[in-house]
């Protein structure tokens, strides 16, 4: 307790403070004294004083200067400096709201969301009726998921001041977020009675009605947003969307170039224009977009995507640097792209970079006289060649025969190349290609001796502790490392290390993992053991990067974004789908599947157990937590007792003894309502695969290494039009791969009305095929939207143009309830 000498004493000394202009040091004492004396005269004078003291000579108008040069400081973007002054003007002035709420701001715009939170707060204590400042605290509450704690302050803030409509947008964004779509929607609808000229809440309601699919009236808030704020930027973006989504894509290119013309700098509109273009066929504009999104922001995951799926089906005729430095930022990718879907596209174009060009010319005249050291150097320097190279197999053979022949001269020239960093970076992405391709490159006479010479090199020089990294690249291009009982003593270094990890570390890893999986019942038919043991031998297929979905869809989005007629919506209403993956193999489909529903849980059944380790690695490496892999048959997988919303097998049932019987149990396990996405070989698709199966199985072809090598160096060499035609399959560069599609030991074709009528007895309904630039050829000849579903006109078409299911019929299906 003060006494009344210690009252006199802390008194003087507060004065004290104010002569030194210790400001909050006297306003303390003063504060200490009411607190046990609250009639005390003197300290309530001295703290209503503090108020009217001109604190370092400065004037009211002085410290709004200052406030005012904080504001200017902050538009500019220099936070590091407004952080420091407006900490300094608080420290001295702390009744300031004004700086308060800059010092809040200037912590949002860093990231630092509790420093925010709490220079908000201070701004309302210092000034409760500041409804701006309410605003704000539940912007940086709502960055920090405290839903009840935002919605009081906008809450607040929209109390204090009914046309502060910046609250009420920020409040409906938060209860978007929550998934409150009809509250959001009442509270822009009240903002807009109050303020109906507001830009930017018309546009962000414009938003709300373009995603319920009200197109038409979102369209007309988006013209009104522009007519209030003609340079709103995004509201003319948004308005060009919505005009995509509805098919007036000349209009909504109009739109993106008035956001353009705004802000040439804009990568989302180039990626919104890119797409339009695509949807209109353009695709060379649409890659042009693109490509200019991506310079202007290296990180846009989308728009990566979208390039990708625009040059899938393009074939280059000339080179442009900024498309090569895209493509190689895509292969970086890990997870937007398969490798494989756009490998022919991306070897068109490397075929006109002038130096692979001319060494490819050279190569065909038989010509390449060059020292060996000289060539590699010049391709080590082609970043996307060695890319891709490392990725996937190179489907194209006139490439194929020049690595072939850099491959057998390096062997044979071992001894007489330098160790350069150049030399090491070839070899290491030729391995990785040998590897991809498992080795299906023929092979000399010549070169098998030479290989046999170098592998007692090695051997010896590792036993005596000496590693020569050049002759193990050169032996990796041949042989996988970890087939030589000797490949543990090789120590890893920068030029041998990614070959190390995928020929050595990654295969022991599988080893390890097939210990793990849980077998649900023992195989007993002939036929699934015959599988089995195929892909035991010859996983398929073996693979690096895959493509992901950016974002997960909840199954009604989905349903929308793939145009299927579904027959009851009851699957819409499914919040955590449980997915069955019927023969996963290697798991791109488990982990695409995984990615691309929201909540899901996948159950990913497999014959191989070479295959579920290889998935179940690559799922680990991902960090993919919902997939549950376990080795079966689909003929016992009623022993799940289990049933699912979604079941996808595709490239699966026609490699069954019986794949009506498989696709039965499969119909039994999948709930009443439930969606079905099914792969099937088609009947006139694989013509010319039929025909050289019969040949192969008149010739004696075995499906073993050796054999299978030998046929492809056949059909290579032939000039029969149905073997050239092999050229053009990607599983014709790879092991097993090619022998999937041609040495398969069992294959069923289907034709669609067989597939009409397995349907119609599985008590399934057709909802649409699954191949989008399929369908998009098929709508130039049937425009009608009742005709995509219709298979008896898919039937037609594919009689008219029998190549168009070559690879396989891909459709979905709903069970009746």
């Amino acid at each position: 307790m003060l006494a009344k000498i210690s009252v006199d004493q802390t008194l003087i000394k507060a004065k004290s403070h104010i002569k030194k202009n210790q400001i909050q040091q006297a306003k303390k004492l003063y504060q200490d004294i009411l607190l046990v004396f609250p009639q005390n005269i003197r300290a309530q004078f001295g703290l209503n004083s503090i108020k009217k003291i001109k604190h370092n000579n400065l004037t009211k108008n002085q410290l709004d200067e200052k406030i005012k040069e904080l504001v200017n400081s902050f538009n500019q973007g220099k936070f590091e400096e407004v952080l420091g002054k407006a900490k300094s003007i608080t420290e001295t002035y702390s009744d300031t709201y004004k700086a308060w709420n800059i010092l809040g701001a200037t912590y949002y715009q860093m990231g630092l969301f509790k420093e925010a939170t709490e220079a908000y707060k201070k701004c309302i204590s210092t000034k409760p009726d500041y409804a701006e400042a309410y605003s704000n605290l539940g912007k940086v509450l709502s960055l920090q998921d405290k839903f009840d704690e935002a919605m009081y302050a906008f809450n607040k803030a929209i109390l204090l001041k009914p046309k502060l409509v910046e609250a009420s947008i920020n409040l409906a964004d938060l209860l978007i977020k929550h998934g409150k779509l009809e509250s959001a929607i009442l509270i822009y609808k009240k903002a807009l009675l109050q303020n109906p000229n507001h830009s930017t809440a018309l546009n962000n309601f414009a938003n709300i009605l373009k995603n319920q699919g009200k197109l038409e009236e979102a369209i007309e808030y988006y013209k009104k947003s522009i007519s209030i704020k003609p340079d709103h930027i995004e509201a003319y973006n948004n308005l060009g969307n919505a005009l995509s989504d509805q098919g007036n894509l000349e209009q909504a290119i109009k739109a993106y170039e008035q956001s353009i013309i705004l802000n040439p700098h804009y990568p989302e509109v180039y990626n919104n224009i890119g797409v339009t273009y695509k949807k209109q066929g353009k695709l060379w504009q649409a890659i042009e977009c693109f490509n200019k999104s991506i310079s202007l922001n290296p990180n846009y995951k989308e728009a990566f995507s979208n390039f990708a799926e625009a040059i899938m089906f393009i074939t280059f005729n000339q080179f442009n640097s900024s498309l090569q430095n895209t493509m190689i930022l895509l292969l970086e990718q890990k997870t937007l792209v398969r490798p494989r879907n756009i490998a022919k596209a991306v070897i068109s174009f490397l075929k006109q970079e002038p130096t692979l060009k001319w060494y490819l010319y050279k190569n065909s005249l038989d010509e390449l006289n060059l020292p060996l050291q000289k060539i590699i150097e010049d391709l080590s320097k082609l970043t996307l060649l060695l890319k891709l190279m490392s990725l996937c197999p190179i489907n194209d053979i006139e490439l194929e025969n020049f690595l072939k022949k850099i491959r057998s001269r390096i062997l044979l020239s071992n001894s007489s190349l330098k160790n350069t960093p150049e030399i090491f970076n070839f070899q290491s992405a030729l391995a990785l290609q040998c590897f991809c391709n498992e080795y299906i490159y023929s092979v000399s006479k010549e070169e098998k001796n030479s290989l046999q010479i170098l592998e007692k090199q090695v051997k010896l020089s590792l036993e005596n502790n000496v590693q020569d990294t050049k002759s193990l690249l050169c032996i990796a291009s041949y042989k996988a490392l970890n087939k030589y009982k000797w490949s543990d003593y090789i120590s890893s270094n920068i030029e041998i290390v990614n070959v190390l990890n995928r020929q050595v570390r990654e295969p022991n890893i599988e080893s390890n993992l097939k210990l793990d999986f849980h077998c649900l019942k023992k195989v007993n038919n002939k036929v699934s053991l015959k599988v089995r043991k195929q892909y035991e031998t010859n996983p398929y297929p073996k693979w690096v990067n895959l493509a992901l979905s950016l974002s997960p869809f909840e199954i009604n989005k989905f349903v929308n974004i793939s145009n299927l007629k579904l027959y009851h919506n009851k699957i819409k209403e499914i919040s955590m789908p449980q997915i069955l993956i019927a023969g996963c193999g290697t798991g791109q489909h488990s982990i695409e599947t995984a990615s691309r529903f929201k909540n899901c849980n996948v159950t990913a059944i497999d014959l191989s157990l070479s295959s579920l380790a290889y998935a179940k690695r690559k799922t680990k490496e991902l960090s993919i937590q919902n997939i549950d892999y376990i080795q079966a048959d689909i003929l016992d997988l009623i022993n799940l007792k289990k049933e699912f919303d979604i079941i996808e097998s595709v490239g699966v049932l026609h490699h069954m003894d019986d794949p009506f019987a498989g696709w039965k149990i499969l119909t039994k396990l999948l709930k009443p309502g439930g969606l079905m996405r099914i792969g099937l070989y088609s009947d006139l698709g694989r013509k010319n695969i039929v025909k050289i199966r019969d040949e192969i199985s008149k010739l004696g072809f075995k499906p073993n290494e050796a054999d299978i090598k030998s046929f492809r160096l056949k059909v290579i060499r032939s000039e029969q039009k149905h073997h050239k035609e092999m050229l053009n399959f990607n599983d014709f560069y790879n092991i097993s791969e090619l022998r999937d599609l041609l040495f398969h030991t069992q294959e069923h074709r289907f034709s669609l009305p067989q597939i009409q009528e397995y349907l119609d007895k599985l008590n399934l309904k057709f909802c649409g095929f699954d191949t989008q630039n399929i369908i998009s050829s098929f709508k130039t000849i049937h425009p009608n939207i009742d005709d995509c579903y219709s298979l008896e006109k898919w039937h037609n078409y594919e009689i008219s143009n029998p190549r168009v299911f070559s690879g396989m019929y891909q459709f979905w299906c709903q069970k009746l309830l």
